[in-house]
């Protein structure tokens, strides 16, 4: 019989800025609409906001993880050319360094210096890599990747408030949009935290605790400050 264990790691590149995406979405564009509704805005003006938040967030969030991420993969580069270089010059004191990390997880001295020898002849470059700095294949930076989920989802997150906004005008407008937000907000975080293999029930009360808090503030804010337009 042959026994396979389903990890939920390889996902946590994409998920990390799905989650991101989706939950800023619902939460920025919420926020948005019930804070200028708040300050008596026309619904043309609440559905303008709105709009111009869809679209202003969806290319921030894709340009603040491309950047974010393609930074972490540049460092992810440079210390692998440290180590490259190290390797081709100190390759004796990389061996003893990968067996001295074997031997602090429970290893046998021994057995330490066999195995150091024996995965560098293999890959020495990726032996380090992986249990020295860290870097592995799953985890691995992909700032294209990070940048399409996070703005994808983003874009459909910001979708559902704008579009109960767009068909809930007047007086129902902020409570529809304020409720219907945390619905999908609970959703959302009992789904990423399926996905990712976490308690639903966390995901979902987390999610949902920082949205309403957030959309609360922004009201506030909107009932103090604004002015009938």
């Amino acid at each position: 019989m042959v026994y396979h264990e389903p990890h939920k790691s390889h996902r946590a590149g994409w998920l990390r800025a799905a989650v991101l995406g989706a939950n800023d979405g619902i939460v920025s564009t919420a926020s948005l609409i019930i804070g200028v509704a708040a300050a008596s805005t026309t619904h043309q003006g609440v559905i303008l906001a709105g709009i111009a938040g869809l679209v202003a967030g969806a290319m921030s969030m894709a340009a603040g993880e491309y950047v974010s991420v393609s930074s972490q993969s540049d460092s992810e580069k440079a210390d692998l050319v440290l180590e490259k270089n190290s390797l081709e010059q100190n390759y004796e004191f990389e061996k003893n360094e990968l067996a001295k990390i074997y031997e602090t997880r429970g290893v046998d001295p021994i057995l330490a210096q066999q195995v150091a020898v024996q995965l560098m002849a293999h890959d020495a470059l990726g032996a380090h890599a992986r249990d020295e700095i860290g870097i592995t294949v799953i985890g691995n930076a992909k700032p294209v990747q990070a940048a399409f989920s996070s703005a994808s989802t983003f874009t459909v997150g910001a979708a559902l408030p704008l579009l109960l906004a767009w068909v809930i005008p007047g007086d129902q407008l902020i409570p529809a949009v304020a409720l219907s937000s945390l619905v999908f907000l609970a959703f959302l975080g009992g789904i990423a935290a399926w996905v990712g293999g976490a308690p639903i029930s966390v995901g979902a009360i987390r999610v949902t605790f920082w949205g309403a808090l957030a959309m609360a503030l922004t009201a506030g804010v909107g009932s103090i400050f604004g002015v009938v337009a």
